[in-house]
């Protein structure tokens, strides 16, 4: 068994492959090599892959990602409907996302930004207690991640509501699905945190039409991916009062261009797409379990359906 891995972080053969050697004895790992032979691989293992990666090594069978979101995969070249795309389904990610969804949420409700210009200005002034029900919190992406956002912060008492492709039962947290019911989702939300995998049909989802239905004064956290977003219809809502501020994770650019009006918004708050990496000795132990799960010719587990993206 040939296998490939082709990361654009880190190559050390330590961080990476020799772990995955060890745990999968029976099988040739070889580094990605810019320009380098064809070594017939039967699979992939990879993180945002060389853009001839499916022409260069056609024999590919399947392609495991060191992460979630498998969007830089599909847009490569060559990938045949036969090769199998499989994700990385939390590897310690899901409780680093709540984490974050907590850090935006708490830091708007509870209005610590506030704090934070009073402390520099050494102003002792208590600002009005949180009423929670007045912060509804609303879910795009029900998957593993927004799954576990909105059971965390259903947890700290906080009205949530997920809003899926399909119908999902979360317990404590009020249910929305697909387009008919997007309206409505959106209409009872005051911060909204996108955590939906990137697609055809939620590329730009985050514009001027969607989110001027949240709530006055919303508060968005983009967690998903930049392309999510129309930057300049936020900036509009911004300057129109209509959202109050936002947590930035992702940019359709990364890193942001110096320069970026973002950059100087005092209204938001930008993170380096950190809000939730994929654990390595976790990643490493999940794809070398599901690749010898593949070498002995059992099921898969979070293999891609490719139409719908994730």
């Amino acid at each position: 068994m040939k296998i490939i891995f082709a990361s654009a972080h880190d190559v050390d053969p330590d961080t990476w492959i020799n772990p995955l050697k060890a745990l999968i004895p029976d099988a040739e790992i070889h580094p990605w090599v810019d320009n380098g032979p064809t070594i017939d691989a039967q699979l992939a293992i990879v993180w945002n892959p060389p853009a001839d990666i499916f022409l260069r090594e056609p024999a590919l069978k399947a392609v495991f990602n060191l992460g979630a979101g498998v969007d830089a995969i599909i847009k490569r070249p060559g990938l045949r409907d036969d090769v199998a795309v499989v994700r990385l389904e939390d590897a310690g990610m899901s409780a680093q996302m709540a984490e974050y969804a907590v850090y935006a949420l708490v830091r708007a409700s509870r209005q610590f930004d506030q704090y934070e210009k009073q402390q520099e200005q050494q102003v002792w002034q208590p600002l009005p207690d949180i009423q929670r029900q007045k912060w509804t919190v609303g879910v795009m992406g029900l998957g593993v991640m927004g799954t576990r956002v909105a059971q965390t912060l259903a947890g700290l008492d906080y009205p949530v509501a997920g809003w899926s492709r399909s119908a999902k039962e979360i317990a404590g947290v009020e249910s929305f699905s697909g387009t008919d019911q997007l309206p409505a989702f959106l209409a009872r939300t005051r911060v909204l945190i996108n955590t939906l995998p990137l697609t055809a049909e939620t590329t730009g989802i985050l514009c001027l039409d969607t989110l001027r239905q949240l709530r006055p004064g919303a508060y968005l956290v983009n967690v998903g991916r930049g392309e999510h977003l129309v930057e300049a219809d936020l900036l509009a809502l911004l300057d129109a009062g209509h959202i109050s501020g936002a947590t930035l994770d992702v940019f359709r650019e990364e890193p942001l261009p110096q320069g970026h009006p973002f950059w100087q918004d005092p209204r938001i708050t930008i993170t380096p797409h950190t809000a939730a990496a994929s654990l390595r000795e976790e990643t490493i132990a999940q794809v070398a379990g599901n690749i010898r799960r593949y070498m002995r010719g059992e099921p898969l587990t979070g293999v891609v359906v490719r139409d719908r993206g994730y």
